[in-house]
């Protein structure tokens, strides 16, 4: 599971699962692009880290504008020169009863879950097709999804949708851009004990409709992400990888 020398870019890398990504990443060896929108957690994360040795470097910004997105990308390139692997963590999680859910809301989470990670992957995948091949393999993407897109759950119907969307995209991409040798798939976690994820207050329930009676570690998941990435992945393409220690069947 290699990932030594690779160059990679996570979108919503500074915290939560994209941080256990970046964290796991880095401690192996990668050099990481971080884009995010929030500098008050991206700059301490990057500091951190680089104080510790890592190749890691952060670039603030919001992908939901195309031109914005393709300009972050372009950015990552410039600094790391070959784009070997990608994952999309960029994403928002607003809780609400079905009837409370306003056009803001619908807005907010197609923009952001949807458009955010179709422009950071079509960018990444013009790029990687121009590139050469590697181990059998032009570049990988990743794309995070949720248990959620196959299975009900109160008060997120609208995260539910967009996610499901996600499943379809990463499909659909993968199909498209398989002949340029471009692997691309999605993880779909249960419950992960971030910390925001903690402040919410639905784990506990979560864990209690878990077989395993509990929830995901961030590194739990950041492993599927990163084998995804290594050069063990070398024939898996628009698959999506379920890791809910149980919860999809129970």
């Amino acid at each position: 599971m290699s990932v030594e020398g690779k160059g990679i870019v996570v979108t919503g890398g500074a915290n939560g699962l994209g941080l256990a990504a970046v964290e796991m990443l880095t401690a192996r060896g990668a050099r990481v692009a971080i884009i995010d929108v929030n500098p008050k957690s991206l700059d301490p994360v990057v500091e951190r880290l680089t104080s510790g040795g890592a190749d890691v470097f952060g670039l603030i910004g919001d992908i939901v504008p195309k031109t914005e997105a393709y300009g972050l990308f372009g950015k990552a390139v410039d600094r790391l020169g070959r784009v070997d692997g990608v994952i999309n963590c960029a994403g928002v999680y607003p809780r609400k009863p079905i009837l409370e859910i306003t056009d803001e809301d619908w807005t907010l989470d197609w923009t952001v879950n949807v458009r955010g990670t179709y422009n950071i992957m079509a960018a990444a995948v013009e790029l990687m097709r121009g590139q050469d091949i590697v181990t059998t393999v032009r570049g990988r993407i990743v794309n995070i999804t949720s248990v959620d897109a196959f299975k009900a759950h109160p008060k997120n119907a609208h995260y539910a949708a967009t996610k499901a969307a996600v499943v379809s995209l990463t499909r659909s991409f993968a199909d498209e851009f398989a002949p340029d040798q471009i692997l691309i798939n999605s993880v779909a976690p249960a419950g992960i004990a971030t910390e925001k994820a903690k402040g919410a207050g639905f784990l506990d329930e979560l864990a209690s409709h878990t077989p395993l009676r509990r929830n995901a570690q961030p590194d739990d998941i950041a492993e599927w992400i990163v084998f995804m990435l290594s050069d063990a992945n070398r024939y898996m393409t628009g698959e999506n990888v379920i890791v809910s220690g149980g919860y999809i069947y129970a």
